[in-house]
């Protein structure tokens, strides 16, 4: 079954989009020696934590982070950002993305089978304990479903939860061989128990036991990527500040020719560009369904090998219909014919 997002019902509706222009500079003509212009080259972002975040590992390689707006500091009680996206949206949309969309939605719609969406019950996490506390759940429900089933997450949040382990209070008074107890055998479990503790430290040093309220401070959370970070934004603080992109809406997206890299013709190689590229186009009300939409599609028909495009009914719409077929068998090894008895004698002469 594919899981609906649910923001917190405390937290205020999220601020209308809107579009952020750059201001004009005026052209010099300027002489800059070889030297210079190697050194005015843009620098590729930093990972604000030391460590690789969970995401790293699912892409086996470290995912370009976002670039991201600084959010202006606030003091007292910790308000959400009412940041847009750092990209102007003035790409052009691809040709019949909308009757894509909704034959997408048509198909999942009449879909039977249950779906394991990834982050799927990360909103219903601790939907029974206060606003602060329900938003440290989300938080740690994001970051143990990672490279995990759906049901494998959702044991482990009810054992938290029955052990009264789901607070930043609880977590950090706790002992890193209890957590892990609870969590088994949720993906990477000793690595995230680790990160759950200090997770906690800094929920409780930093931010009175809530979890940050800005992107960028998400972000510098040990364990957590682009990924996880968008999606606790968004059911936590109910503030859309980018779509949540997985293996499934990067796969697909490249497959309907919805993104390319750097204005060409190519696929883009990351999530992250997968990212930034449909949020050039894609309307921000799309932005929060899209994901479970397009995993849950991914799953059942759009599947990573041998995509079921005869059951697909925008098989016509789509430039990758009929072009991925699987791998065929590699033929069987010929063995080596026996040397004669005569040979061998002449080898040996």
């Amino acid at each position: 079954m594919t899981t609906r997002l649910r923001p917190s019902s405390s937290s205020n509706n999220p601020p209308d989009p809107s579009v952020y222009v750059r201001n004009k500079r005026v052209k010099k003509n300027v002489e800059i020696s070889a030297g210079d212009a190697e050194e005015l080259k843009p620098q590729q972002p930093i990972k604000p934590s030391g460590l690789p975040d969970i995401e790293d590992l699912a892409n086996k390689k470290a995912s370009k982070l976002p670039k991201l707006r600084k959010s202006k500091s606030t003091s007292g009680t910790h308000v959400p950002d009412a940041g847009v996206s750092p990209f102007i949206r003035t790409a052009k949309p691809p040709a019949n993305w909308e009757k894509v969309l909704e034959g997408i939605r048509q198909m999942r719609s009449s879909e039977n089978a249950p779906v394991e969406v990834e982050f799927m019950g990360a909103g219903e996490a601790g939907s029974s304990l206060p606003p602060k506390e329900k938003r440290f759940a989300v938080l740690v429900s994001g970051l143990l479903s990672s490279l995990s089933k759906d049901y494998v997450v959702h044991g482990a949040v009810q054992r938290l939860l029955e052990s009264d382990l789901l607070t930043a209070d609880s977590i950090a008074k706790a002992d890193e061989e209890t957590i892990k107890s609870k969590i088994y055998p949720v993906a990477f479990y000793k690595r995230k128990a680790s990160f759950m503790k200090r997770i906690a430290n800094i929920c409780l040093s930093k931010y009175d036991g809530d979890i940050p309220s800005t992107l960028e401070d998400v972000l510098k959370l040990p364990g957590v990527g682009p990924k996880m970070a968008y999606l606790v934004m968004t059911l936590a603080w109910n503030n859309v500040q980018g779509i949540c992109v997985d293996t499934h809406v990067h796969r697909i997206s490249n497959r309907l020719g919805w993104v390319s890299c750097g204005g060409t013709n190519q696929k883009t190689n990351t999530p992250e560009e997968t990212r930034e590229a449909l949020e050039r186009w894609l309307p921000k009300e799309e932005w929060v369904p899209i994901n479970p939409l397009l995993v849950g599609f991914g799953q059942t028909i759009c599947t990573p090998l041998r995509p079921q495009c005869g059951k697909c009914s925008i098989s016509d719409l789509c430039p990758s219909a009929f072009k991925e077929v699987s791998t065929p068998k590699s033929a069987p090894k010929k063995s080596a014919p026996k040397k004669s008895k005569k040979r061998e004698n002449l080898a040996f002469k």
